[in-house]
């Protein structure tokens, strides 16, 4: 047994529990009551702090504060291997193929047994990556793609002068200043519109090789000493050329690209490589070709060359054995749509955590605890016993599994059951029960969820007050397909993964932008989505879409922040008489101001801690221990609690304080009515769940006044929640369309499914065998139709 005693991370009550080696044990309770705290923070924690403590005693005192399981004592605990939701997928040029370790292993296929030329000498596999200098394409460095100033890019607003902007490329604070102070000194035109500076004067200063260094005088205030400088110039697109070569930043990267113009490199075709790997082939597909294959159609052709593989193939047989193992399960798990080199952050965190789990099939590991993370999200509900079948190979392979899950069904299937509750937050943080899946016998939301998992289909839908027709959608997998969406009604669009759905979601998202105010947009991974035709728009106001991406990416952006409720914080102590004796405002409350923050962490509350070898992580900051302001802010009080108090709040007890303040409890009833009662008002983004990321924002929408008629789009609203938190869900939704709303969610949940209006099932299988609407009914009919979601509803009918 593992055996757990006084753990107290988070929310937990000092909790004793005991976990079987050796069995698939699931984890389950309501959204936020402690699940994760007990299997990742504690038990993961607690793990990967004893391993931490053989690493130099140089980097675990880096890392010393970022692991702390805080409990009195974990016996029994074997080596673990967690697979988050929230892991990483890497970066920009990250792959299905790199994080599933696949690519490693084509790369060498190609070395060893590809196809060459004649004459063309060997190549190593690192000349197959477009990610090293042997391998990528020299003109665009392994990306495909080239970008290019040009003027429009620069400079987007032509009847500005320079002083007023006009050229946006440009740096912001002093280097800015410095390319318009050495244009002034050359006497440049500084306040005349750019369209009409004479054509060769704006040509040198956007694109000229000279390097002029000019001696600047800069305009000072009055109670300045002027000090003069040497400048050098260079034009605008050198600077952007420069910085896009030499930057290490993302977010300045992304800047940059934004003032040059996109296209495909003309030396590779967007094939990323260059012409030497691009000439050698395995199963008559050059390598580009064989990445851009769905991974079920490899499966099939590497079985078959498999079968014709002779003595003299020793070396790709070899590779094709650590191969077609992880191949296999990528397609068992639900992941056969995917090919190769997709890019890892344009999938889901539940697709993501499917790669890793398949790659570690392969990996040999025995007597380890894999601790996993609703490896069923995503995932229709058919292809869920794959989920199974892979926990149960890690058994037989004499590890130990600890599932945290929502799913009843997987749970139902666990050799045994801890159950984290009764609620969340505060009222969590107990194990209600811990033993045997056949004896669970507890009272409580998982029980029930449990004992009634039968569902009644809706057969009598609510009636459409008009109608969106969208005609030849084209993307992806789908092509030339008609659509129609009843307004005022409850859609769901089901199917299995990869049959179009989410793609079917922005392609509606696209088409309504030119009609309606939108407040969230998504990045579709560039795929060219076309609609021929598009009618009834004109009755929608507003676009709603909201999608799991995260709310920030630091602790600076909190939930109190996101929903806009902490300005009337803020407002509430500045209109203290002590503030206004101070003469302070509402900004000295914000900790993303230099005069209310802690200066140390400057009001992050934590201390993001930066190592070599392993992920970055935040431990607290040492000066202000998490409370994000300097000490004289925290002078101040209201009614008894100063500002670092009420982030320090739950939005529960955040209602009970701020019931007569409107504006504040307005927001904390929606955060309350769609489950997140337990959240606390200054959580940090990297804290929260793509699933709760969604319902913060769905909340902040629920709180707005209405104006005109909205179309809400939601991709898998109920990942990551607890069926009790699903009714929660379903209750604010269906009270949006009562009022004469359209919603329409992509959805994996039979309940969700159930309730809804109306069906769209999308398929009949995965990328090129999906792509269409295979039933159109009400949830009734969906469940007599012969289809996997037909099926699957089929099934759990009452």
């Amino acid at each position: 047994m593992i055996e757990v005693r006084g753990a107290h991370l988070h929310n937990l009550n000092d909790v004793d529990v005991d976990l079987p080696r050796n069995q698939l044990v699931a984890v389950t309770g309501v959204s936020g009551s402690g699940k994760s705290s007990l299997a990742f923070g504690t038990i993961h924690g607690e793990a990967q702090r004893r391993y931490l403590e053989s690493v130099a005693p140089f980097a675990r005192r880096l890392i010393g504060g970022a692991t702390d399981p805080q409990v009195e004592s974990v016996d029994g605990l074997p080596p673990s291997v967690a697979l988050q939701q929230n892991t990483s997928a890497g970066g920009a040029r990250s792959t299905v193929g790199t994080v599933s370790t696949m690519s490693n292993v084509v790369r060498l296929l190609y070395s060893r047994a590809g196809t060459y030329p004649a004459g063309q000498e060997h190549l190593d596999s690192d000349n197959f990556s477009p990610n090293t200098a042997a391998g990528m394409c020299p003109r665009c460095q392994g990306t495909g793609v080239t970008y290019e100033p040009t003027e429009a890019t620069m400079v987007p607003d032509p009847t500005k002068t320079i002083n007023d902007g006009a050229i946006k490329a440009w740096p912001g604070a002093w280097a800015g200043k410095n390319f318009r102070d050495i244009l002034d000194t050359l006497d440049f035109p500084m306040d005349t519109p750019w369209q009409d500076i004479d054509p060769a004067q704006r040509e040198w200063i956007l694109f000229t090789d000279e390097r002029p260094v000019v001696t600047v005088s800069p305009e000072r205030r009055a109670d300045q000493v002027e000090k003069q400088y040497q400048g050098m110039w260079r034009s605008v697109a050198s600077y952007l050329r420069t910085t896009l070569a030499e930057t290490e930043s993302d977010t300045l990267r992304a800047r940059t690209i934004g003032f040059m113009q996109a296209s495909t490199c003309s030396t590779c075709d967007g094939r990323r490589l260059n012409s030497q790997a691009l000439t050698v082939t395995y199963l008559d597909m050059p390598i580009d070709e064989f990445n851009a294959r769905p991974l079920d159609e490899l499966t099939d052709l590497i079985a078959a060359r498999r079968t014709n593989l002779t003595e003299a193939d020793e070396a790709e047989r070899i590779l094709l054995e650590q191969l077609t193992p992880i191949l296999d399960s990528t397609v068992e798990l639900g992941l056969g749509h995917l090919v190769l080199g997709r890019g890892a952050r344009t999938l889901s965190a539940g697709e993501t955590q499917r790669l890793r789990l398949a790659s570690q099939l392969r990996s040999g590991l025995f007597g380890v605890v894999y601790v996993l993370d609703e490896p069923s999200a995503g995932l229709h509900p058919v292809e869920r016993e794959a989920v199974l079948n892979i926990a149960r190979r890690f058994l037989d392979a004499g590890n130990s599994v600890l599932l945290v899950e929502h799913d009843m069904d997987l749970v139902a299937h666990a050799d045994w059951i801890v159950d984290v509750g009764p609620a969340a937050g505060e009222g969590g943080g107990h194990v209600l029960y811990s033993g045997p899946a056949a004896d669970y016998d507890a009272d409580s939301p998982t029980r029930r969820a449990l004992d009634n998992r039968r569902l009644t289909p809706k057969d009598t839908p609510r009636p459409a007050h008009g109608e969106l027709h969208l005609h030849g959608v084209t993307a992806r997998s789908i092509r030339d397909l008609d659509l129609t969406i009843g307004l005022s009604q409850f859609t769901a669009v089901a199917g299995v993964s990869g049959s179009g759905k989410s793609t079917l979601l922005g392609v509606l998202a696209d088409a309504l932008r030119d009609q309606a105010t939108v407040l969230e947009g998504e990045d579709h991974d560039g795929h060219d989505a076309s609609v021929e035709k598009l009618t009834g728009a004109d009755a929608v106001n507003r676009l709603v879409q909201i999608t799991q991406k995260p709310i920030g990416r630091t602790p600076r952006s909190s939930l109190a922040t996101y929903t806009g409720l902490f300005d009337n914080v803020r407002k509430l102590f500045a209109g203290t008489d002590a503030a206004k004796k101070r003469g302070w405002t509402v900004s000295r409350f914000s900790y993303n101001v230099s005069q209310g923050q802690c200066p140390t962490c400057r009001g992050e509350g934590q201390i993001e801690v930066e190592l070599v070898f392993l992920p970055g992580s935040y431990t607290p900051c040492p000066d202000c221990a998490g409370t994000r302001y300097n000490d004289a802010t925290l002078e101040i009080t209201w009614r008894g609690l100063t500002v670092a108090d009420v982030l320090d709040l739950t939005v529960d007890e955040a209602a009970d304080v701020f019931a007569e303040e409107r504006p504040i409890a307005r927001a904390l009833r929606a955060l309350q009515a769609i489950g997140l009662g337990y959240l606390r008002l200054g959580q940090g983004a990297p804290e929260l769940s793509g699933g709760e990321a969604q319902r913060i924002k769905l909340a902040t929408e629920l709180q707005r006044a209405r104006r005109g008629h909205t179309v809400y789009l939601l991709d898998e609203p109920t990942t990551g929640l607890h069926p009790a938190d699903v009714k929660l869900l379903l209750t604010e939704l269906n009270r949006l369309v009562d009022a004469g709303e359209t919603v329409v969610v992509v959805e994996h949940d039979l309940s969700v499914i159930a309730a809804a209006d109306r069906v769209l099932e999308m398929g009949p299988g995965a990328a090129a065998a999906g792509g269409r609407i295979i039933a159109d009914v009400t949830p009734a009919g969906l469940g007599a139709a012969d289809t996997a979601t037909g099926r699957a509803l089929r099934a759990r009918s009452s």
